[in-house]
């Protein structure tokens, strides 16, 4: 079983960056990220009809996009994991995810002993005169974790990291840092939100927001309350780093593009009193030359997948 979700299942020399995957119901997608300084580069996304129910199915699209050049990545599903923030145990480095593991036990819906654990560190300057230490706890199923290895294994696709959402939207949202400034994300698809908080590169806060992208987009009475559960999440949250990490100097609000998704932006810019925009990609990378005519729907399916590609490798915890 893995050690750690963020680390490495194995070491590849092939192609520069991350080709991050996701496995879908009925479609495999691809996205090839690559480095380049401040503005990577996405080489190219790719969407393709697979069986999971025949391995082979999958291995032929991995023959023909090559996949064996490449390291990947992909995110788990909202429903296989969880995030908790815990206060960091007084132990040695070696022994932190045990520790950690013990600490969380009660906070899952199912055994520790069950679970794949990582963590990721919350960073406080030693100016802040914060007391304690905090991280994130990340608790996976290892049944989910299994699944996921088994199937790239089955297919051929040489799996090198298991990433979450939660990391792959720090990953956008730090592109949009300027001046020493922290960014709040929004991100909506057809499984819910994502809120993240996202300073210095590093994430300081993850929150789920229960409304979907069709739903923020049904308009009316309806429309105007689920604008305003988001507001006051977002109100909340601000508030809350604020509180909690008074050196966080917080720059912009980004909303994803969703269809629908103008309105709420605009009520945001005039509910909030940081500036609120689209979290546009182009803005922070170079998209490959289809992106012209992609739609709202397109870049809702791109965004995270993308963001997983933007990974940089770091020091384990």
């Amino acid at each position: 079983m893995l050690s750690s979700l963020f680390g490495r299942l194995s070491r590849r020399a092939g192609n520069a960056g991350w080709l991050a995957v996701q496995l879908g119901a009925e479609t495999a997608s691809f996205a090839h990220v690559v480095p380049n300084g401040a503005r990577p580069v996405v080489e190219f996304v790719e969407e393709r009809p697979w069986d999971p129910a025949n391995p082979k199915s999958l291995a032929q699209v991995a023959r023909e996009l090559g996949v064996k050049r490449f390291q990947c990545t992909t995110l788990l599903r909202a429903e296989d994991y969880q995030i908790l923030l815990v206060e960091a145990p007084a132990v040695k480095p070696e022994e932190l995810k045990s520790a950690v593991r013990w600490r969380i036990k009660d906070m899952i819906d199912y055994h520790v002993d069950d679970a794949t654990i990582d963590v990721l560190d919350v960073p406080t300057p030693a100016s802040a005169g914060q007391r304690g230490r905090y991280m994130y706890t990340v608790a996976a199923r290892n049944s989910a974790i299994r699944e996921t290895i088994d199937r790239f294994a089955a297919g051929g696709l040489p799996l090198a990291v298991i990433d979450i959402p939660d990391m792959a939207q720090r990953n956008l949202a730090a592109r949009f840092e300027t001046e020493q400034r922290g960014v709040l994300a929004l991100t909506f698809d057809a499984q819910g939100g994502l809120l993240t908080v996202t300073f210095g590169g590093e994430l300081y806060l993850t929150r789920r927001v229960e409304s979907t992208s069709a739903h923020l987009a049904t308009g009316g009475e309806l429309g105007v309350r689920l604008f305003e559960r988001v507001l006051v999440e977002t109100q909340r949250s601000l508030d809350h780093c604020e509180r909690t990490y008074p050196f966080i100097s917080m720059g912009r609000v980004l909303v994803s593009p969703f269809p629908g998704s103008e309105p709420l932006r605009e009520y945001l810019a005039a509910n909030l009193y940081l500036p609120v925009e689209s979290l546009d990609l182009g803005r922070v990378a170079s998209l490959p030359a289809a992106a012209a005519s992609w739609t709202d729907e397109d870049r809702v399916k791109w965004l995270k997948l993308i963001g997983a590609g933007l990974r940089v490798e770091s020091k384990a915890l």
